[in-house]
C-alpha cells in the first residue's frame, strides 16, 4: 500500500489512531474496543468498532479477528509517524515490533510476545526484515550473537544450510544454524561448544522455519 492511499482522518478518528499508538508504545499491544469506549466515553464498545472500522476503510490500520487485540498499524501510516519523529528510540510504534520470550506452544507473531517498538535502517540488514527477535541465552555466542541482542527476522518457511534460523520444534522456539540431514532429519547447531546440537526427526517431530536472521542490532551501543 503507498502512503498516497491513506485517506485524512476527522479529528475524532485521529485521536482514537493516537491513542492506539500510544497504547502500543506504552503496553506493547493495541487497546480493546471496551479500553477504547473508557477512554472516550462511549457507551458501548460497538461504538469503538465503529470507529475502528473507519481507520481500517481509510488504510492505517488492519483489523484481524479472532482476538480482542486484533488491531495492526498500517506500514504506511507507521511511517507518516515516523517522521514527526526526529530521534526515534525504543517503544516508538513508528517501527517493527521486538518479539520477547515466546511461551512454549504459542505462535511466535502473538499480540502478547511484542514487547515494544523500534525504528531502524533497513539498509543496515543482508535483506528487508519483518520482525525482531530479542536473544535469549548464550548458545550463539561464538558467531557474536549475544543475550538480549536483537535479531532482525525475515519470515521465511524455508532455508539454505548454514543459514542461521529461528525454528519451532514442537513446541519450542530456538535460534540455530540450520543443516538438513537427507529428507527425514534436521540438525540445528549452536555456536558454543558446551551446546551439543539439536537432532530433529522430521517423522516424529513436529518442526517449522519460521524466519531467517537477516541482521543483528546490539542494544546499548
Amino acid at each position: 500500500m503507498k502512503h498516497s492511499n491513506l485517506k485524512p482522518l476527522t479529528k475524532r478518528q485521529q485521536e482514537i489512531f493516537d491513542f492506539i499508538l500510544d497504547c502500543m508504545a506504552a503496553n506493547g499491544a493495541p487497546p480493546t474496543r471496551v479500553e477504547i469506549a473508557d477512554h472516550f466515553g462511549f457507551r458501548s464498545p460497538n461504538a469503538a468498532e465503529d470507529h475502528l472500522k473507519a481507520l481500517a476503510k481509510k488504510g492505517h490500520i488492519e483489523l484481524r479477528s479472532g482476538t480482542s487485540r486484533g488491531i495492526y498499524v498500517a506500514e504506511e501510516a507507521r511511517i507518516g509517524g515516523q517522521q514527526h519523529n526526529d530521534s526515534p528510540e525504543l517503544g516508538d510504534t513508528a517501527g517493527m515490533p521486538v518479539i520477547g520470550n515466546v511461551a512454549a506452544g504459542a505462535p511466535i507473531f502473538a499480540d502478547q510476545h511484542v514487547q515494544q517498538y523500534v525504528s531502524v535502517d533497513q539498509s543496515l540488514f543482508a535483506d528487508k526484515a519483518d520482525f525482531l527477535l530479542k536473544v535469549k541465552g548464550d548458545s550463539m555466542i561464538n558467531i557474536g550473537i549475544f543475550e538480549q541482542d536483537l535479531l532482525a527476522i525475515k519470515r521465511a518457511q524455508t532455508a539454505r544450510d548454514n543459514e542461521i534460523v529461528v525454528a519451532r520444534i514442537d513446541d519450542d522456539v530456538t535460534v540455530k544454524r540450520y543443516l538438513r540431514q537427507g529428507a527425514a532429519s534436521v540438525s540445528l547447531m549452536a555456536e558454543n561448544d558446551d551446546y551439543d546440537p539439536i537432532e530433529v526427526d522430521l517423522q516424529t517431530q513436529s518442526f517449522a522455519i519460521e524466519g531467517v536472521v537477516v541482521g543483528l542490532i546490539r542494544q546499548g551501543l
